[in-house]
């Protein structure tokens, strides 16, 4: 039986996690550059036509720590890669469809559920296929 619509929702749904990556990687980077990026937003006040309340919000933002978030934001989603990976590799020429179902699902789901959302299309992409899995079943050949 052909896996394609499993294997291709699972590839699409860990290559779309690179993109929580890169959002992660660029947290770490304005939390690391906070001096550079509130010199450049104060000189071009007038350009970018701020007012002293946008200024206010604007210290109020740096001021956060974005790093810890940031580390997050990397290191879940480079886990989901990994493991949206594995189930693929597990589903591909029907190896072991059940245990790659239980992968994308669980990969999907929790991804979402510890994000509070933030990567709910991969996880639904990453549920429907972890779905066909489970539901598709070999055809039986009866001999008779």
């Amino acid at each position: 039986m052909k896996r394609t619509a499993e294997i291709t929702l699972g590839i699409i749904g860990s290559i779309l996690y690179l993109f929580s990556v890169a959002f992660g990687i660029f947290r770490l980077w304005m939390e690391n550059n906070k001096d550079t990026l509130e010199e450049y937003m104060v000189e071009n006040q007038s350009e970018f036509d701020l007012t002293s309340s946008d200024m206010t919000v604007l210290e109020e933002l740096f001021n956060m720590n974005l790093a810890q978030g940031g580390i997050l934001i990397v290191i879940l989603p480079i886990l989901a890669i990994i493991l949206g990976i594995v189930a693929v590799v597990l589903v591909k020429g029907n190896k072991r469809p059940v245990a790659a179902g239980i992968i994308f699902i669980a990969t999907g789901v929790g991804y979402a559920i510890i994000t509070l959302g933030g990567g709910i299309l991969n996880g639904i992409l990453l549920l429907i296929a972890g779905i066909l899995c489970l539901a598709r079943k070999p055809k039986t050949i009866i001999e008779g």
